[in-house]
């Protein structure tokens, strides 16, 4: 099956994919390697940041693929030593050059860290980054609704997307609420929840031998009918194919309530709450 890469219009006009690639933390030869099988497989939305350490590879891979540059969506993230304007500029041009382009098809803030709050100058950056055309999309990741209220409210522009930790014991209902209100695309990392991964959870089974896929296609699917796009990781081929194959079945609305009904107060795979968590 092709993928639709054209699935989710956002607020500027332009379209992301269905799902995307996480590429974290796949470095060196072999995680080029990975990236290039990924865009074999029919990815064409890569997700990198600077503290990934590898918009080197991801630029590599890109062109050792053979697929069109205008094809593809190199997305990255401005870390937070970098929230200052002028060094939230200098990190999206050194991006840039790692990544072996002229454009950034997504810039986005990595974390608030809203302690140091430097995050609204970070934003203005990205805005006068997108107007100079180095950056084509800009949006956040990891807001809150006030990180998001205030941005807003300080430039008069929308970030496009939030990506956020969204998994299903952590159905983020409230902050998918903000997004559909303000037009934002919800982002997922992490989407299948990594090492609790609910795989073995009854509403997951049940649906997987239902429409006969696996739990991760499941996981993926729920995530594609709320509304969000998720950015799977995997080095192994069977596995990207397999994570990318979530258009051929449908949910139950029962289904996807049952999963999301898996949610819990502590379902965050870590302390990664965006009011207290800070990353440099």
């Amino acid at each position: 099956m092709t993928p639709d890469t054209a699935a989710h219009r956002l607020n500027d006009g332009t379209a992301v994919p269905l799902v995307g690639f996480g590429t974290y933390p796949l470095a060196g030869p072999e995680g080029v390697e990975a990236i290039v099988g990924a865009l074999h497989a029919g990815y064409r939305y890569l997700d990198t940041a600077v503290n990934y350490e590898n918009e080197s590879e991801v630029g590599e891979a890109l062109r050792r693929s053979g697929v069109d540059r205008a094809d593809v969506r190199l997305a990255t993230k401005i870390p937070g030593r970098f929230h200052a304007h002028d060094l939230a500029l200098r990190s999206l041009r050194d991006s840039a050059r790692r990544l072996g382009v002229e454009q950034i098809d997504v810039g986005l803030i990595h974390w608030p860290n809203p302690s140091q709050d430097l995050y609204p100058q970070a934003w203005a950056a990205l805005v006068e980054a997108q107007r100079e055309g180095l950056v084509r999309t800009v949006g956040v990741s990891n807001f809150t609704e006030a990180h998001l209220t205030r941005v807003i409210a300080e430039t008069g522009v929308t970030p496009a997307l939030n990506q956020i930790e969204l998994q299903p014991l952590f159905p983020q209902e409230q902050m998918r609420a903000v997004h559909a209100r303000l037009g934002i695309l919800t982002q997922a990392w992490s989407p299948l929840g990594k090492r609790q991964a609910p795989f073995d959870e009854a509403p997951v089974t049940a649906a997987a031998e239902a429409h006969g896929v696996t739990p991760g296609q499941v996981i993926l699917r729920w995530h594609v009918q709320l509304g969000s796009m998720p950015l799977p990781k995997s080095s192994s081929p069977q596995r990207q194919a397999s994570n990318l194959d979530v258009e051929g079945f449908t949910l139950g609305a029962d289904e996807v309530a049952a999963i999301t009904a898996l949610g819990r107060a502590d379902g965050r795979l870590f302390g990664g709450d965006p009011d207290t968590h800070e990353e440099m």
